[in-house]
């Protein structure tokens, strides 16, 4: 999952739908597409990728669908990061006993 996340992320157009949709709550695409210079269109495309990585969820209001950012779908990305922040800190630890502050 962590590979269709940053697959999703890649893509500043879809940051920013995701950013717009942390910032502002449940939007349809017709409204995500009013804040951009792009169609509604395109923006479904992206909201599907945002979607299979987890990152975005569906909901029916009436006739309407919108969409809602699902931050939690960051968790394992998150997770990946700090564990190779970890392993670098290790690694830079046992230099700096090891050569010092020379």
């Amino acid at each position: 999952m962590t590979d269709t996340v940053f697959v999703a992320l890649a893509d500043p157009t879809r940051r920013t739908v995701f950013d717009l949709l942390v910032e502002t709550g449940p939007q349809s695409a017709t409204r995500l597409a009013d804040h951009l210079p792009i169609s509604r269109q395109a923006i479904s495309k992206h909201l599907g990728v945002l979607e299979d990585a987890g990152l975005v969820t569906r909901e029916r209001a009436g006739r309407e669908t919108r969409f809602v950012a699902n931050p939690d779908g960051l968790d394992e990305v998150t997770q990946w990061i700090q564990k190779v922040g970890t392993t670098w800190e290790t690694r830079l630890r046992r230099l700096q006993d090891r050569f010092g502050s020379q």
